[in-house]
């Protein structure tokens, strides 16, 4: 791989156009980098920087033998400039107007990483990212997600141990327990006849809140079938939504 990178290095590829080009992060690319051989590559990306470097099997004795000369410098720059604006596809179908160049980035960066996670579908990656959707959908409602996605940022290395993004105080607090907890999961400490008890009420506030979300839903509707009738409506359309809104919304006061 040292034959490789002196190549993608002699030849000006940036880890950023070979990302775009692979259509994976830059962390990705990195990680493939660091690999002792292209076979641990997955099989659509060894095939496209074979393509892109006009490679055979991508052995160290082939790369020895590229003569990097203004012709062959030029094909893989053209190569490279057509996978990368065909990778660009993401930007194009998505608005990026008012995110910032930092924002995009690391928005780009995101997209390739699941879309990497998805098609190699290790371990049910599939699942792990469909929560992790779910994640981000109550991140603004519990606080507390992103003190979770601060905790594993710093405990993989990523930023370090005292930076606080958020709220200080509570994030110190939250992360000290989490901490705790962790290294009584992993050391042993616990076990499923210990942690029965707090099972069986995680389990009941869960069907508590979903039997309250149901009982709200079923409201809702009720009003709604309500405000409608008093209205004189049969549905509620463009023309008389903010009629019927307003109309819920005084029948709820009534019962208030």
């Amino acid at each position: 791989m040292d034959k490789l990178n002196d190549l993608l290095q002699e030849l000006g590829v940036s880890k950023v156009r070979l990302s775009k080009y692979l259509g994976v992060s830059r962390q990705m690319v990195y990680n493939y980098l660091s690999f002792d051989s292209l076979d641990k590559w997955p099989k659509e990306k060894k095939i496209l920087l074979l393509q892109l470097l006009d490679l055979k099997d991508g052995s160290k004795e082939e790369i020895a033998k590229v003569k990097v000369n203004t012709e062959y410098l030029m094909n893989v720059e053209k190569r490279l400039n057509v996978g990368v604006k065909n990778g660009n596809e993401f930007e194009n179908y998505l608005d990026l107007k008012g995110l910032d160049k930092e924002s995009r980035v690391l928005l780009n960066d995101t997209v390739f990483l699941l879309k990497e996670k998805l098609e190699e579908n290790k371990n049910n990656d599939f699942y792990a990212i469909k929560y992790l959707y779910n994640f981000l959908q109550s991140m603004d409602n519990v606080a507390e997600t992103k003190y979770i996605l601060a905790y594993f940022a710093k405990t993989n290395g990523f930023i370090g141990p005292e930076e606080y993004a958020f709220n200080e105080d509570k994030q110190y607090i939250f992360e000290s327990i989490l901490y705790a907890a962790l290294n009584l999961y992993n050391n042993g400490g616990a076990s499923k006849s210990k942690v029965m008890e707090n099972r069986k009420r995680f389990v009941m506030e869960l069907e508590a809140k979903k039997e309250e979300k149901l009982s709200r839903t079923q409201q809702l509707i009720t009003t709604r079938i309500q405000a409608l009738k008093e209205l004189g409506y049969s549905e509620i359309n463009e023309k008389n939504a903010a009629e019927v809104f307003e109309k819920i919304a005084e029948i709820e006061s009534r019962k208030a």
